[in-house]
């Protein structure tokens, strides 16, 4: 990531003389068509009608923010564009900047907002528990954290019923691994090439790109090789890549490993699917290891998929742990471990405990979540809306030859950039200047894979297929004008 923005800021300082220029009306103007005719006549979309104008603006300008930024947080933050965005308010699937200018949120805050920005039936769980009890100690019983448990065992397979609650997806990869390490008595843990799964010792080691990893002791993970089905050396053909993983055990371990940790869809990696067949093989494979299989459901989980509440689901196979975060608390801190009865026992060799996990807070915001996720069916309008959206990026790949490849499932897709289809090389460069030119035009996008060319779609699960259109729109346009 660290490569990604540092070229995305030399690139906005070259772009900079346009960050004055907007396209679009004001937010609380009523749209009646679906574009605008520019200066060269050119059709230039135009942004969906939303009924919501947000209240007046007055606390610090971007540019205050920025110095107390620099000044006072640490320097490996960055922020996306050379002229950073200062987001003040949020509703639904749109955020609003100090100047009351709406956005389309495309990127839902890295996979994160699924029922919508400020949804009130979430503010209202949360401000409702806050007036009466805002955090105590697991220690004392409280009816949030038991109720909210029992709602999210509902929806896991088999016998996934016990849960462990953190505050984000980093702290739930290294409880799943301490948990895998300590249940079967290895160390070894087998992860892939180009996942992430978090920014600390154990998590920093299953991550497998070197743009998340400091030079700092890493042990006991081994990479295997990606079922990349774009880039990959065996194309979509799981069973081939899952070799690898048993190789692994053969050659790289003592026969017997502690676990095996993969992301369904590779969020940070550049939205890559793994390929079909790859996680029955290898789970096959660890399981006779007698290793733990764990899926990081931190991006890919709480219906994102559409087609399954769970990424591991749309494989076919039923994990032994299952890590969340993000989307379970629709931007409230707080994640996730949830495994089976027998494997729960280990943390009872020792004291275990989290001061925040479950505070009642965020356990009450969890469990409004997934109220909302059924009430609304927002799994449902991830499948129809992000099928709809993703046929309509797969058209525009056939119009413009910088587009290598869309993927992804549901609300959750990724458009990777190249400069030669052929050679399949990243479009580090372009893919800049198209995620600025849109962020003029109103769409705010997501960028990411380890060479910083693909272009992440996890917006709010409340997106329409209007908004759908305009995203492709805005993106065709940009394109277009290259």
């Amino acid at each position: 990531m660290h490569r990604i923005i540092q070229t995305a800021v030399t690139l906005s300082r070259r772009n900079s003389s346009s960050n004055s220029r907007c396209f679009l009306s004001q937010p609380q103007v009523a749209h009646t068509q679906n574009s605008i005719q520019d200066n060269n006549d050119i059709l230039t979309p135009k942004m969906p009608h939303f009924d919501y104008t947000p209240p007046p603006y007055s606390g610090p300008s971007s540019a205050e923010i920025l110095k107390k930024r620099k000044e006072y947080l640490s320097p490996s933050l960055f922020h996306f564009y050379n002229n950073p965005l200062n987001l003040v308010d949020g509703k639904m699937q749109y955020l609003y900047d100090e100047n009351g200018r709406r956005y389309l949120d495309s990127f839902g805050g890295i996979a994160t907002v699924c029922c919508g920005h400020c949804h009130p039936d979430v503010v209202e769980a949360i401000v409702n528990q806050t007036k009466r009890l805002q955090h105590s100690t697991v220690l004392y019983l409280n009816n949030a954290i038991a109720d909210f448990a029992e709602a999210l065992a509902s929806k896991m397979p088999g016998d996934l019923k016990v849960v462990y609650f953190t505050n984000s997806g980093t702290e739930a990869n290294e409880l799943a691994l301490m948990i895998a390490r300590l249940y079967t008595g290895c160390h070894d843990i087998i992860s892939l090439r180009n996942g992430y799964h978090g920014n600390a010792a154990g998590t920093m080691g299953a991550t497998a790109q070197s743009n998340y990893k400091f030079n700092v002791v890493q042990t006991g993970v081994h990479h295997a090789l990606n079922p990349d089905q774009y880039r990959g050396v065996f194309g979509s053909d799981g069973v081939k890549y899952a070799k690898d993983v048993q190789e692994i055990i053969d050659y790289g371990t003592s026969g017997h490993v502690g676990g095996f940790i993969a992301e369904a869809i590779q969020g940070a990696g550049g939205v890559m699917e793994l390929a079909p067949g790859y996680l029955q093989a290898v789970y096959d494979s660890i399981r006779k290891a007698g290793g733990l299989c764990i899926a990081d459901e931190v991006q890919s989980g709480f219906a994102r998929t559409g087609s399954h509440f769970w990424g591991f689901e749309a494989h076919g196979v039923v994990p032994d742990i299952v890590t969340m975060a993000k989307g379970i608390g629709n931007g409230i801190p707080i994640g996730a471990v949830v495994t089976t009865p027998e494997v729960a026992k280990v943390l009872t060799y020792r004291n275990y405990f989290n001061t925040f996990g479950g505070n009642p807070v965020c356990s009450a915001g969890g469990l409004a979540v997934l109220r909302v996720i059924e009430k609304e069916k927002l799994q449902q309008n991830a499948f129809v809306v992000g099928s709809y959206l993703k046929e309509r990026l797969t058209a525009l790949k056939e119009k413009h030859e910088i587009i290598g490849d869309v993927r992804g499932r549901g609300l959750m897709l990724g458009v990777e950039l190249v400069t030669d289809r052929q050679l399949k090389t990243p479009a580090k460069a372009e893919i800049l200047h198209i995620m600025d030119q849109m962020r003029e035009l109103g769409v705010l996008i997501g960028i990411g894979g380890f060479y910083g060319n693909v272009l992440r779609i996890t917006p709010p699960l409340c997106f329409t297929k209007e908004d759908a259109d305009f995203l492709v729109d805005v993106m065709d346009y940009t394109m277009s004008k290259m």
